[in-house]
């Protein structure tokens, strides 16, 4: 997205920041060359999730679906803090969620103010099914927001978010786009993000008549993620070109092939509302467990042996890794269609 590209630069761009960004990267591509992992710099990303309670019961989501094993509980802010005097200096953006519903969190707007005083991109993913405060996500300096939203009626709407409301995601837009008017801010950026399913792909057209109706800055769709055969006959849309997958009978696959790389577990850190911190967002368990911001530095944390033997195994065979086979890193998640 073109404008909020322009936004991060003009908003977290430093020397310092762009200095480490290229070293990251740099080990990164020198890592892919060699085949053996090198790391240098600190994650210019960096994943917070503020809780991992979520108020619907989306099927496909472990939060929503209750498969998640680890506790539920929400970051305190001390904790968040820390992160954020940990990274402020070379990092560039801070993403607002992992499992659960950011905006369920009592001090979620304290958190992005913080990281916007510190001069940090912030972006955040909600389901926009709670009373949010238009103004209040505008004065915390909040750059850029996903709202879910796969569905222009409440009953297309509700058969994947299970408990959801589809007028309440309406409203809660139109008053963020009123706000922004009103204020005279070009921020938080709207981005509505429609994953396209087996019970939703006939509504396409009209979710993009939609967006433009509601004056959102953006509009994309998105494949869905699955996991095991039955939600093949369930999810899946109909039209091959919105699926991620091929089928060959029961089975399904991703129709990209899996490469031996991750550009993610370089670039991009994740820290768990308890401060484990996670090798990516796909390890929605924590089934790693590389360490604790509590205890030790992320920057520490993030160049140990636990994440550089993972490192090692991907740019090895990232098929061994089970997380890994059904991961969107280097797939195209998001679908493009013909103007």
């Amino acid at each position: 997205m073109l404008k909020e590209n322009i936004r991060l630069i003009q908003k977290s761009f430093t020397l310092k920041r762009f200095i480490n960004a290229v070293l990251v990267y740099l080990s990164y591509f020198i890592s892919l060359v060699i085949r053996k992992s090198i790391f240098w710099g600190f994650p210019p990303v960096v994943m917070i999730e503020p809780t991992n309670y979520c108020n619907l019961k989306c099927p496909l989501c472990p939060s929503g679906n209750g498969t998640l094993r680890r506790a539920k509980g929400f970051m305190e802010f001390v904790v968040f803090q820390k992160i954020i005097d940990e990274i402020k200096e070379k990092s560039l953006m801070v993403v607002l969620w992992n499992q659960g519903e950011p905006y369920l969190h009592p001090e979620f707007s304290k958190m992005v103010q913080y990281a916007a005083d510190n001069g940090l991109f912030t972006l955040v993913s909600t389901n926009a099914n709670l009373d949010l405060e238009a103004e209040k996500i505008i004065a915390s300096g909040l750059d850029s927001m996903i709202i879910s939203l796969d569905g222009v009626t409440q009953k297309t709407y509700n058969k994947y978010r299970v408990n959801g409301e589809l007028k309440k995601v309406l409203e809660n837009t139109r008053k963020l786009v009123q706000a922004k008017k009103k204020t005279k801010s070009n921020y938080p950026l709207l981005r509505w993000q429609f994953l396209v399913m087996k019970h939703n792909e006939h509504e396409i057209e009209a979710i993009k008549k939609l967006s433009k109706e509601m004056g959102v800055d953006k509009l994309e769709l998105k494949t869905v993620q699955i996991y095991s055969q039955e939600d093949i006959e369930k999810f899946l849309p109909q039209n091959p070109k919105y699926r991620r997958y091929k089928i060959t009978g029961d089975d399904f696959e991703l129709k990209f092939g899996l490469k031996n790389r991750c550009r993610r577990i370089w670039t991009n850190a994740v820290v768990n509302w308890d401060g484990e911190v996670a090798i990516c967002c796909f390890d929605k368990d924590n089934i790693f467990q590389p360490g604790n911001v509590q205890e030790d530095k992320l920057e520490e944390i993030w160049k140990n042996q636990t994440i550089k033997k993972v490192r090692d195994q991907i740019l090895k065979d990232r098929s061994k890794i089970a997380i890994c086979r059904n991961c969107g890193e280097s797939v195209k998640l998001r679908i493009k269609e013909k103007k």
